[in-house]
């Protein structure tokens, strides 16, 4: 092995601070671009290969579905406007009910939708938007082994079997749910970590075009809730749909053959059987056991001003919501890790809350009856009532925050209720006692129904 020493002058030689961003995802790529940004000199290390020159992107891969607050970010470096036109507009869940009937539930109000977007083709955008600023280097096939917080030094692996030392001021941790980065927070005090996988996995399958066209209406994000399980659908540029299976890891060893996956989608997703195909689905289940789902949540996000944890890195949430994080300057670290992990908490929960909503709760009448009072109370009273949806899709509402309003909105908004229907009872008694009916006048509706049973029944 062979040894390749990289040092970085340091900050007391150089006005511009050397900064390493760990991980070349999502995450990596567009933080790249804000630290460029803003004059750093940056170098992204990432332990796979170029995705822009690989036949195949390893990685996850299911669609994102970009909202308000992803935009915001994209726009800040300028790359809002090719990413939403590369988009799929998406206006309203649609529901498949085991009979096949589809019900629309809107997302918002009139013109609110959020974006299907393929994460690979993202990626790379990123990555050459990144590329274009002088001061940025992008750095392949270099898999983290080692760093030192106190020295702010970086041992990388090669696949050719050397190994490269880095120096930088600042670490930006973005390299995923199972850090490297972060393993290095656990040897310090005062550290707190908790990682959970749920008991769920996904699988994805591919819905082809018919004739050249969508399968489906594509302006939507079809949903077949089945209350433990679902399965849902986005579209794609190519006319495709990429449909998701997320079900208990207990379901998907159940099915063992080809023709246990067709009984089983004849059983709870009869209409999407022509649609993805019989022989697609019975080749598809079985390319890649169900994938697992993890939650992440530390505190802090900081090891005093030279490393600082962003992304999946931080704050792993399942894919049932999401967040973006713009990076903010190394001098306010603690501040950072004080003000965001509040938020990155909260919307770990309202992810797996999402979840349980998007398979279970849109089948109940309760929740839809909700949802249109909501969205009536919001019409009236735009600044005072605002659905929780709304809030975490549309709006840049703190998301512990938002989680505050939203319970304290469905204890004004359930009381009411209950005091309109005991009101209304009370007022129908009142004036039943004060104008009782006529015994008479009840009687003989009463005769008349009876006799005409009585016809009925006689032959």
């Amino acid at each position: 092995q062979r040894t390749v020493s990289i040092m970085e002058e340091s900050s007391s030689t150089s006005t511009q601070k050397v900064v390493a961003v760990v991980g070349g995802g999502l995450v990596g790529a567009l933080n790249a671009c804000f630290l460029a940004k803003r004059g750093f000199s940056v170098e992204v290390f990432e332990a796979r290969e170029d995705i822009r020159k690989a036949q195949i992107v390893k990685g996850r891969s299911i669609n994102l579905a970009l909202s308000h607050r992803g935009r915001q970010a994209l726009k800040h470096v300028g790359m809002e406007e090719k990413i939403v036109s590369q988009g799929i507009p998406m206006h309203a869940r649609m529901i498949h009910s085991l009979g096949g009937k589809q019900s629309p539930i809107p997302y918002g109000k009139k013109g609110q939708y959020i974006l299907s977007v393929d994460r690979a083709n993202l990626n790379k955008e990123l990555l050459s938007e990144a590329e274009k600023y002088s001061n940025m280097k992008l750095n392949f096939d270099h898999k983290l082994k080692d760093w030192s917080a106190e020295t702010g030094l970086m041992t990388f692996d090669r696949s050719d079997g050397s190994k490269q030392q880095i120096r930088a001021d600042l670490i930006v941790g973005c390299d995923g749910a199972f850090s490297a980065i972060r393993k290095q927070f656990l040897r310090c005090g005062r550290f707190d970590y908790s990682q959970t996988y749920i008991p769920h996995g996904y699988m994805e399958l591919t819905m082809p075009p018919v004739n050249g066209e969508f399968a489906m209406k594509p302006n939507y994000l079809h949903i077949w809730p089945r209350n433990t399980f679902m399965m849902i659908a986005l579209p794609n540029l190519d006319k495709t749909f990429t449909c998701t299976l997320f079900m208990p890891f207990e379901e998907f060893e159940k099915i063992t053959t080809g023709d246990e996956v067709i009984e089983f989608f004849q059983k709870q997703f009869p209409d999407s059987i022509p649609l993805i195909g019989v022989d697609a689905l019975k080749r598809d289940y079985f390319r890649l056991p169900g994938q697992a789902m993890v939650s992440v949540k530390c505190c802090p996000y900081h090891i005093g001003d030279k490393c600082v944890l962003m992304g999946d890195a931080a704050h792993a949430v399942v894919p049932f919501y999401g967040l973006t994080n713009p990076f903010m300057l190394c001098v306010v670290l603690p501040e950072y890790s004080r003000v965001r992990v509040p938020d990155d908490h909260a919307i770990a929960d309202l992810a797996m809350y999402n979840y349980i909503e998007m398979r279970a709760h849109v089948n109940s009448k309760w929740f839809l009856f909700r949802k249109h009072v909501d969205n009536f109370l919001h019409f009236v009273m735009p600044k005072t009532i605002i659905p929780l949806y709304t809030m975490v899709t549309f709006t840049r509402t703190r998301y512990h925050e938002a989680v505050k309003r939203w319970h304290w909105q469905n204890k004004v908004i359930n009381c009411g209720l209950l005091f309109s229907v005991t009101g209304g009872v009370l007022g129908a008694s009142y004036v039943l006692i004060k104008n009782p009916p006529s015994v008479n006048k009840l009687i003989t509706p009463a005769e008349e129904m009876w006799n005409r049973l009585t016809a009925v029944r006689t032959p």
